[in-house]
């Protein structure tokens, strides 16, 4: 792996953190509206970013007041619809297994060890909805405006 492609998968790291922990209040409860899952989309202009989110959502749930488990299921969920993501046939698509993969996994462990007063379903569709606002309503323009510069950005 070059010098080039670890630096972009670092700064993909560090712009997931800087972002989840500057909109803190925002990152970590049932109704999520984490502004650093816009970077969720960059899977489909490029698989480095696969592991760039990875170790940023790691180390921004470092934070989290659900300790461990969002750690562990965070970050899963995180690789999963990474990987989802960079194979997606449509711009229109990429945000789709951040919201379905996030909703999944992030709404059952908040319904589970929450104590968030709400059940699993409710929690998948608290969850669910604020990755679809982050996702779709900011990703999609934020990803048109990454392929205008996508020859300047590596796939691999």
């Amino acid at each position: 792996m070059t010098a080039r492609k670890i630096a972009i998968i670092s700064l993909i790291a560090a712009a997931y953190v800087v972002l989840t922990y500057t909109f803190a209040p925002l990152s970590y409860d049932y109704i999520q509206f984490r502004i650093s899952e816009i970077l969720t989309v960059l899977p489909f202009i490029t698989r480095l970013a696969i592991p760039g989110l990875l170790v940023g959502t790691i180390i921004a749930n470092l934070s989290s007041p659900f300790g461990i488990y969002d750690i562990v299921f965070g970050s899963l969920a995180t690789l999963i619809a990474a990987w989802l993501t960079s194979k997606m046939p449509h711009r229109l698509l990429a945000p789709l297994p951040p919201v379905l993969v996030n909703a999944v996994i992030i709404g059952s462990v908040l319904g589970t060890i929450g104590n968030i007063g709400v059940s699993i379903p409710w929690a998948m569709l608290y969850v669910g909805l604020g990755q679809f606002g982050v996702c779709y309503l900011l990703g999609i323009p934020f990803l048109y405006m990454l392929e205008r510069i996508q020859h300047l950005i590596p796939k691999k």
